[in-house]
């Protein structure tokens, strides 16, 4: 568009400011053909210039004079994508026109698989223990004849030279009972509490159907073994040198060393491939304790 020829003043011009006259918006603006043309970078200088004279910008053009001549400049100014966009308060601001930016939608860490952290190492061990054998007593409350009931059940071993008491098997549950002649048995062999329990009874019912006046009296859980694995070796040498006060270790005898720990008044047999035999604990969480206790120093024997 060429503007050489027209000149845009504002409707109430002041004197001793020419060129310069305030209208309804409180703009005076005054292009002339020396220094301005639509697209030239004087335009934006001048423009700059005016602003920063203090001349407050309105943003309502509907209130300016509408003039075909000033409606196409001030749309040019507004479409100049380096054009510098003025503020109420005076300020500049330059409109990015290289580098558009556009706002994420999506978690950025979504494509990201979940990682799962690692159980610790005495977890893992608590989590390989295994509870082989529950032994458990109870009193019949009479005296028996030994010989009498070897011979009139099945499953069972009577050898006074060997051992002074009968032994006794079922297989539902499966386990095995020592009863003596004072009416003591002990059975064993049940994998838990409840299956010794159930054991127990089966045997006291079987001899009390001999016709002895058994009962069922005191039945206490004894003893539980169980097996562990610690996932590496260790050396026995060295863990008997520094603890020789709990334990023992003779390799021309038996393989294991054996730990005996105070509190909790456990037994462990202690192999070179890591793995353990934890026996003497009343209960269950006996077991787990003499582990916790147990693991770090078997862990500062670890064999390289």
């Amino acid at each position: 568009m060429d503007l050489n020829s027209d000149t845009i003043n504002a409707s109430n011009k002041t004197d001793g400011e020419p060129g310069y006259g305030k209208n309804m918006s409180g703009i005076d603006i005054e292009m002339s053909e020396k220094n301005i043309t639509p697209n030239s970078e004087g335009n934006v200088s001048q423009l700059t210039s005016t602003i920063s004279n203090g001349i407050e910008y309105n943003q309502n053009i509907d209130s300016l004079d509408h003039t075909p001549h000033r409606r196409n400049i001030l749309e040019n100014i507004n479409s100049t994508p380096h054009m510098i966009q003025p503020h109420l308060s005076g300020e500049v601001t330059l409109t990015p026109t290289h580098r558009s930016f556009t706002p994420q939608t999506t978690n950025p860490h979504s494509s990201m698989a979940a990682i799962t952290p690692v159980a610790s190492a005495i977890s893992q061990a608590k989590s390989s223990i295994k509870f082989q054998n529950c032994v458990s007593t109870v009193s019949l409350g009479c005296e028996l004849k030994l010989l009498d009931i070897y011979c009139r059940t099945r499953f069972s071993e009577y050898n006074p030279a060997r051992f002074h008491g009968v032994v006794m098997k079922i297989l539902e549950p499966r386990a095995t009972a020592l009863v003596f002649r004072s009416g003591k048995i002990v059975c064993t062999g049940a994998r838990n509490e409840h299956d010794s329990y159930i054991a127990a009874r089966k045997f006291a019912r079987i001899i009390q159907k001999l016709g002895f006046p058994a009962k069922f009296l005191n039945f206490k859980v004894q003893n539980f073994i169980a097996t562990a694995d610690l996932r590496f070796p260790v050396r026995l040498e060295a863990l008997q040198q520094a603890h020789g006060q709990f334990s023992s270790y003779e390799p021309e005898l038996f393989s294991g060393l054996v730990y005996r720990m105070v509190r909790p008044r456990v037994v462990l047999l202690i192999f070179v491939n890591g793995k353990l035999v934890i026996t003497g604990g009343k209960t269950r969480n006996e077991i787990y304790e003499a582990l916790d206790i147990i693991h770090p120093i078997l862990k500062s024997f670890k064999k390289n």
